[in-house]
Protein backbone atom coordinates (compact mmCIF):
# COMPACT_ATOMS: atom_id res chain seq x y z
CA UNK A 1 0.00 0.00 0.00
CA UNK A 2 1.69 3.74 -0.52
CA UNK A 3 1.32 6.09 1.34
CA UNK A 4 1.95 9.99 0.39
CA UNK A 5 4.05 12.28 1.85
CA UNK A 6 1.18 14.20 3.82
CA UNK A 7 0.39 11.11 5.52
CA UNK A 8 3.74 10.57 6.74
CA UNK A 9 4.23 14.26 7.92
CA UNK A 10 1.06 13.98 9.81
CA UNK A 11 2.60 10.75 11.51
CA UNK A 12 5.78 12.23 12.28
CA UNK A 13 4.22 15.70 13.51
CA UNK A 14 1.82 13.19 16.14
CA UNK A 15 4.75 11.84 17.44
CA UNK A 16 6.77 14.63 17.83
CA UNK A 17 3.70 16.63 19.75
CA UNK A 18 4.15 13.72 21.84
CA UNK A 19 7.45 14.16 22.32
CA UNK A 20 7.18 18.04 22.92
CA UNK A 21 4.34 17.35 25.28
CA UNK A 22 6.45 14.67 27.18
CA UNK A 23 9.81 17.38 27.59
CA UNK A 24 6.70 20.15 28.34
CA UNK A 25 6.11 17.81 31.31
CA UNK A 26 8.94 16.70 32.37
CA UNK A 27 10.90 19.94 32.19
CA UNK A 28 9.47 22.96 31.89
CA UNK A 29 5.78 22.48 33.80
CA UNK A 30 5.86 24.49 37.32
CA UNK A 31 9.45 25.42 36.87
CA UNK A 32 10.30 28.88 37.89
CA UNK A 33 10.22 29.71 34.16
CA UNK A 34 7.00 28.66 34.09
CA UNK A 35 5.52 30.65 36.53
CA UNK A 36 6.87 33.92 35.28
CA UNK A 37 5.23 33.01 31.87
CA UNK A 38 1.96 32.87 34.40
CA UNK A 39 2.54 35.87 35.99
CA UNK A 40 3.31 37.39 32.37
CA UNK A 41 -0.37 36.40 31.97
CA UNK A 42 -1.91 37.50 35.70
CA UNK A 43 -0.22 40.52 36.61
CA UNK A 44 -0.76 42.30 33.39
CA UNK A 45 -4.83 41.24 33.08
CA UNK A 46 -5.27 42.24 36.65
CA UNK A 47 -3.78 45.43 35.70
CA UNK A 48 -5.78 45.96 32.68
CA UNK A 49 -8.94 44.95 35.03
CA UNK A 50 -8.19 47.82 37.12
CA UNK A 51 -6.85 50.58 35.16
CA UNK A 52 -8.65 50.37 31.84
CA UNK A 53 -10.65 53.16 30.67
CA UNK A 54 -13.77 51.58 30.95
CA UNK A 55 -15.61 54.07 28.59
CA UNK A 56 -13.69 53.26 25.52
CA UNK A 57 -12.41 50.07 26.41
CA UNK A 58 -14.63 48.11 23.70
CA UNK A 59 -12.26 50.71 21.30
CA UNK A 60 -9.34 49.46 23.25
CA UNK A 61 -10.37 45.90 23.31
CA UNK A 62 -10.59 45.76 19.47
CA UNK A 63 -7.14 47.13 19.12
CA UNK A 64 -5.70 44.60 21.21
CA UNK A 65 -7.16 42.04 19.58
CA UNK A 66 -5.70 43.21 16.10
CA UNK A 67 -2.50 43.13 18.29
CA UNK A 68 -2.77 39.76 19.50
CA UNK A 69 -3.68 37.81 16.10
CA UNK A 70 -0.83 40.19 14.04
CA UNK A 71 1.84 39.25 17.39
CA UNK A 72 0.51 35.35 17.26
CA UNK A 73 0.42 35.10 13.39
CA UNK A 74 4.19 36.74 13.93
CA UNK A 75 5.15 34.75 16.32
CA UNK A 76 3.93 31.59 14.77
CA UNK A 77 5.76 32.09 11.44
CA UNK A 78 8.64 33.20 13.17
CA UNK A 79 8.99 30.16 15.55
CA UNK A 80 8.13 27.95 12.47
CA UNK A 81 10.93 29.05 10.72
CA UNK A 82 13.72 28.83 13.13
CA UNK A 83 14.00 32.17 13.59
CA UNK A 84 13.75 31.66 17.73
CA UNK A 85 12.52 29.33 20.20
CA UNK A 86 11.20 29.42 23.23
CA UNK A 87 12.12 26.77 25.77
CA UNK A 88 9.44 27.34 28.31
CA UNK A 89 5.63 27.44 26.84
CA UNK A 90 3.11 27.87 29.48
CA UNK A 91 0.90 25.67 26.99
CA UNK A 92 2.44 23.80 24.90
CA UNK A 93 0.16 22.89 21.84
CA UNK A 94 0.57 26.36 20.91
CA UNK A 95 3.85 27.57 19.38
CA UNK A 96 3.83 30.97 20.27
CA UNK A 97 4.33 32.64 23.36
CA UNK A 98 1.32 33.40 24.71
CA UNK A 99 1.97 35.71 27.42
CA UNK A 100 3.93 38.03 25.01
CA UNK A 101 1.44 37.22 22.16
CA UNK A 102 -1.86 37.62 23.97
CA UNK A 103 -1.59 39.76 27.14
CA UNK A 104 1.97 41.62 27.64
CA UNK A 105 2.10 42.71 24.40
CA UNK A 106 -1.91 43.90 23.36
CA UNK A 107 -2.26 45.05 27.11
CA UNK A 108 0.96 47.82 26.74
CA UNK A 109 -0.62 48.67 23.49
CA UNK A 110 -3.99 49.51 24.97
CA UNK A 111 -2.29 51.01 27.79
CA UNK A 112 -0.23 53.60 25.76
CA UNK A 113 -3.41 54.28 23.70
CA UNK A 114 -5.57 55.15 26.70
CA UNK A 115 -2.75 57.25 28.33
CA UNK A 116 -1.70 60.72 26.83
CA UNK A 117 -4.39 59.93 23.67
CA UNK A 118 -3.62 63.16 22.18
CA UNK A 119 0.35 62.36 22.18
CA UNK A 120 2.14 61.85 18.78
CA UNK A 121 1.27 58.01 18.03
CA UNK A 122 5.23 58.31 16.21
CA UNK A 123 6.30 58.89 19.75
CA UNK A 124 4.00 56.10 21.59
CA UNK A 125 5.22 53.68 18.54
CA UNK A 126 8.89 54.69 19.44
CA UNK A 127 8.34 53.91 23.36
CA UNK A 128 6.63 50.51 22.67
CA UNK A 129 9.35 49.07 20.46
CA UNK A 130 12.03 50.45 22.97
CA UNK A 131 10.34 48.51 25.52
CA UNK A 132 10.62 45.56 22.94
CA UNK A 133 14.42 45.83 22.80
CA UNK A 134 14.65 45.88 26.79
CA UNK A 135 12.41 43.43 27.18
CA UNK A 136 13.76 40.82 24.74
CA UNK A 137 17.17 40.67 26.38
CA UNK A 138 15.61 40.37 29.64
CA UNK A 139 13.77 37.07 28.82
CA UNK A 140 16.57 35.52 27.13
CA UNK A 141 18.72 36.31 29.61
CA UNK A 142 15.98 34.58 32.24
CA UNK A 143 15.83 31.47 29.59
CA UNK A 144 12.67 31.47 28.43
CA UNK A 145 13.16 33.03 24.58
CA UNK A 146 16.09 32.38 22.62
CA UNK A 147 16.85 34.03 19.26
CA UNK A 148 17.98 31.75 16.85
CA UNK A 149 18.49 33.47 13.52
CA UNK A 150 16.93 37.14 14.75
CA UNK A 151 18.53 40.42 15.18
CA UNK A 152 16.77 42.39 18.11
CA UNK A 153 16.71 45.59 15.42
CA UNK A 154 13.71 43.60 13.18
CA UNK A 155 11.67 43.36 16.48
CA UNK A 156 11.99 46.48 17.49
CA UNK A 157 11.02 47.40 13.73
CA UNK A 158 8.10 45.33 14.08
CA UNK A 159 6.96 46.39 17.34
CA UNK A 160 6.97 50.27 16.26
CA UNK A 161 4.57 49.10 13.19
CA UNK A 162 1.89 47.25 14.91
CA UNK A 163 2.09 49.95 17.75
CA UNK A 164 0.86 52.59 14.63
CA UNK A 165 -1.54 49.91 13.62
CA UNK A 166 -3.10 49.41 16.86
CA UNK A 167 -3.40 53.23 16.75
CA UNK A 168 -5.00 53.80 13.66
CA UNK A 169 -7.33 51.01 14.53
CA UNK A 170 -8.74 52.57 17.58
CA UNK A 171 -9.22 56.08 16.27
CA UNK A 172 -11.89 54.30 13.89
CA UNK A 173 -15.26 55.73 13.84
CA UNK A 174 -17.10 54.17 11.25
CA UNK A 175 -18.59 51.05 12.62
CA UNK A 176 -22.08 50.72 12.00
CA UNK A 177 -24.93 49.29 14.33
CA UNK A 178 -26.05 46.05 13.39
CA UNK A 179 -29.10 45.76 11.93
CA UNK A 180 -32.29 43.16 12.83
Amino acid sequence: MKTNAFEDFYKKTIELNHDIYRGWLHHSLYTWHWWIGIALIVIPLLLWLKFRNKKSQDRLLFAGVVVAIISASLDYVGTFFGKWRYDYEVYPAVSNYIPFSFFALPIAVMFLLQIKPKMNPFLKALIFAVFSIIALPIVKWIGIYEPVKWNYLYSFIIQYFIYLIAHYISRKTKFQPLDE
